[in-house]
């Protein structure tokens, strides 16, 4: 079952993850039985398709609470037990639930990505990214070429160059797929590199980095503090994801500072991942692993193991639950 909440004004849903599983129903003709206890094996099959309309078929969002719950994301397992023809009992269980979808170590996130932006056709801003998919603690390097138009050199000759600024921002938009969605930007991380030159006839060329940020899971004391049971402990405070309620992005601003000329801003997608590019590296032969595991279930029949079930009536039904009678009174089974 997953749980969406979307901050003020107040917006909530709930949708099931996959299918319904009815593990357990009472004999024909029945409306209950006595059950002392039961051990019921399954496997819930989380959906793997993009499902496009059919909401039950896409992949679910990882699970994630930003600051002051504005947004967030929760997963429960959620288990009804019916007691007689009236009594419904409904137990919630949370489970955290994370995505590897976004790995700085897969290939299509390690190809370089080139833009080029301009304003007024004098200057001309290209960059080039070496990769696309970051996280905590990641260092970003980027490329930047400032060229002149030689069409124009005349125009150009005048431009100088003050001051180039990369900046890390994260986009947050609410209610994405309503009428009316609304967009959030915090700039996360800044670094500015004073230039105040000329702009060469050849152009004027410069790499810059930055580091993007982590959340610190330690306290004072150097201890790392206990999470929510429905939220993985992440080093940073959200990541790439789309919900139903919300979807965050984020983007690389390079924005080339000039005079004789307009002002470049250039924004570049990125990816961010909630583990560091040394996480997954190490994650990637488990993930190779549980790939090879899955394909040998089928899910038509996954081949569980037999269930258990100790009704009131069977001879031995005290002693599943540790206890005996002794002399009509229960006491603690000793074997």
């Amino acid at each position: 079952m997953a749980k969406r909440h979307l901050g003020t004004p107040r917006r909530d849903t709930t949708d099931v993850v996959g299918k319904e599983l009815l593990l357990y129903r009472c004999a024909s003709g029945r409306d209950a039985e006595l059950v002392v206890a039961m051990d019921l094996p399954f496997i819930l099959f989380i959906p793997f398709g993009r499902g496009q309309e059919e909401i039950n078929r896409r992949i679910p969002p990882a699970s994630l609470q930003l600051p002051s719950r504005t947004a967030e994301t929760y997963y429960e397992l959620v288990v009804t037990v019916q007691q007689g023809p009236s009594i419904q009992n409904r137990y919630a269980f949370p489970i955290p639930l994370q995505r590897y979808d976004t790995l700085s170590t897969f290939g299509m996130y390690n190809r370089p990505e080139h833009k080029v932006a301009t304003t007024d056709n004098i200057v001309t801003l290209g960059i080039s990214l070496p990769r696309w998919s970051y996280g905590p603690m990641d260092p970003i390097t980027v490329y930047i070429k400032l060229a002149p138009n030689l069409d124009w050199l005349a125009k150009a000759r005048k431009v100088t160059v003050q001051k180039i600024t990369l900046a890390i921002e994260e986009e947050i938009t609410y209610n994405h797929e309503g009428d009316e969605p609304t967009k959030k930007v915090n700039r996360l991380q800044k670094y500015t590199q004073n230039v105040g030159m000329k702009l060469p006839e050849a152009g004027y060329v410069t790499n810059m980095g930055i580091i993007f940020p982590h959340k610190d899971l330690r306290d004072a004391n150097g201890i790392i503090r206990r999470g929510q049971p429905a939220f993985p402990n992440y080093e940073v405070t959200s990541f790439t994801t789309t919900s139903t309620l919300y979807k965050i992005e984020f983007y690389l601003t390079i924005k080339a500072q000039l005079t004789s000329a307009r002002d470049i801003t250039l924004r570049q997608p990125i990816v961010i991942c909630p583990l560091d590019h040394q996480a997954c590296k190490e994650e990637m032969d488990a993930i190779e692993q549980a790939a090879k595991d899955a394909s040998t279930v089928d899910p038509n029949n996954p081949m569980l193991p037999a269930r258990n079930i100790v009704l009131a009536s069977d001879p031995h039904a005290m002693a599943t639950l540790g206890i005996c009678t002794v002399g009509g009174q229960k006491k603690p089974l000793i074997e």
